[in-house]
């Protein structure tokens, strides 16, 4: 197992310096990865960019490209050019984003995710792979039969003809699609103890790299540890899509918390977000998350490399630089010491 960073997306109390900062940090400590995010605000594309030129051996992750932002000619070009710029050092990751992003802020109906995710893939490997791109599916058709386009083929020699690529999934029929058409799974509350369930999904023969991000929090309250994390979890679990659609709140529900997301979701969506943190279960967190004192820490790290975790992606849940660059030694230091 191998650790990774991952720094979502920029925010009001985060800056690009500070991103920047941590990348490189988590660079000279040896972690396998860095991973930027995008949603509606700061896209991942141009922070990896940034980061490229500025770090020297740490892999930049994209977590995720969302697939109704772009063509998947757009993303295989974009993935190529990275790839190329970082010296063969990026990982794609691909997610279809939810209905609200998808259909209210990229226009692209969110209709049949796994069936255009498949097609997705297809077309950006075949793109990678610089063959002519020539593709009759449903969702999906190049060229366009009644225009005037042609197959045509990655218009340079990248570094790498195949680039590792993650799905984000949350669901099991996602999951399942992942580990037959991906080379790893962005996991999001990931539950070691659960990991058999999650295994079951994919293929025994696939060398397939799981990679949850998980919150971190270090104290020696671990319910004011979890107290930070909350505020995450409510949104999720209860505002991240509509009460119909909501794959996170399904999530809680396979984990066993269906009264307790319910909960959440009912004050997340009447606007009462501190009732709905607070009612985010303090078992949930513990299970989700590393949070508490250096030992702690350890024994979740043991607990996750045991689950089949080949990446381990933490998220510092900090309010300075300096927080954040104590935690990531500390998680670095935690992890030699599991000796895992």
């Amino acid at each position: 197992m191998r650790l990774g960073l991952s720094l979502g997306y920029q925010t009001a109390w985060s800056t690009p310096a500070d991103h920047l900062a941590m990348a490189q940090e988590a660079d000279r400590l040896g972690y396998a990865v860095v991973w930027a995010a995008e949603a509606y605000g700061s896209d991942t594309v141009s922070m990896l960019a940034w980061m490229a030129g500025q770090t020297t051996n740490i892999d930049l992750g994209a977590a995720v490209m969302q697939i109704p932002a772009r063509t998947p000619a757009m993303t295989a070009m974009t993935a190529a050019t990275l790839d190329t710029l970082s010296g063969g050092r990026f990982r794609l990751g691909l997610g279809v984003s939810g209905p609200q992003v998808s259909e209210g802020w990229h226009g692209v109906r969110f209709a049949k995710p796994l069936a255009r995710t498949r097609e997705y893939v297809d077309i950006v490997r075949m793109a990678l792979a610089r063959e002519k791109v020539s593709y009759q599916g449903e969702h999906y058709t190049l060229p366009l039969a009644d225009g005037a386009g042609k197959a045509i083929k990655l218009g340079f020699h990248p570094l790498r003809s195949e680039i590792p690529l993650y799905l984000a999934a949350v669901g099991p029929k996602n999951l399942q699609l992942a580990g037959e058409i991906a080379d790893g799974w962005l996991a999001i509350f990931f539950a070691p103890d659960m990991a058999g369930e999650y295994i079951g999904h994919i293929p025994k023969d696939k060398a397939f790299d799981i990679a949850p991000t998980v919150p971190v929090v270090i104290g020696d309250d671990l319910s004011a540890c979890a107290d930070v994390v909350r505020w995450y979890a409510a949104l999720y679990i209860g505002g991240m899509g509509s009460r119909e659609q909501n794959f996170y709140n399904q999530l809680a529900i396979r984990m066993g918390y269906e009264k307790e997301a319910k909960l959440v979701q009912d004050l997340y969506l009447s606007r009462q977000v501190a009732e709905a943190a607070a009612a985010v279960p303090q078992e949930f967190i513990e299970r989700t998350s590393m949070i508490g004192t250096k030992d702690q820490i350890k024994d979740r790290i043991r607990a996750y490399a045991e689950a089949g975790v080949g990446t381990l992606s933490i998220s510092p849940y900090v309010g300075d630089l300096e927080s954040g660059i104590a935690t990531l030694r500390t998680v670095a230091e935690a992890f030699e010491e599991a000796g895992v």
